[in-house]
């Protein structure tokens, strides 16, 4: 039995990781388009208390399965060259990147559509709960 891909980063998504994916395909001389997706945490006020962190959790055995669907499915709509996904598990703090979608094509308008629907089906199909964490100390499940 195959063993899915770990699309999981331990706490927030380092600026090294998403550089250097962008790095590995500036070699690639058919890809004319790239389009990234970088979600970061907010300082959202809830009852007059800032988020400082939010900390993600998963069910990986469920996750990672739906995550390789999701692009599986990608490939097979959009004329895609490469497809990186990457989310955070454990805390991150606000303003630090939770989650990394890159998307490359020859054509700019498939890796436009194609990210706008990878990350809409993220956010429907993956099993990842947050927990936000309040200035008080306090969680705010999500």
């Amino acid at each position: 039995m195959k063993k899915d891909k770990d699309y999981f980063v331990e706490g927030s998504i380092p600026a090294e990781l998403v550089a250097d994916e962008i790095r590995k395909h500036s070699h690639k001389k058919n890809i004319g388009a790239h389009a990234f997706f970088l979600g970061q945490v907010r300082a959202d006020i809830i009852d007059g208390k800032e988020v400082q962190e939010i900390i993600y959790s998963a069910y990986t055995e469920m996750a990672n399965p739906e995550f390789s669907k999701i692009r599986e499915d990608a490939f097979e709509k959009y004329n895609l060259s490469c497809l990186h996904i990457y989310h955070s598990i454990g805390a991150v703090k606000t303003g630090e990147i939770s989650l990394f979608v890159l998307v490359s094509s020859k054509h700019r308008k498939d890796s436009f559509d194609a990210l706008e629907d990878i990350v809409e089906q993220i956010k429907l199909k993956v099993p990842i709960w947050k927990k936000e964490i309040l200035a008080d100390g306090n969680p705010n499940w999500v």
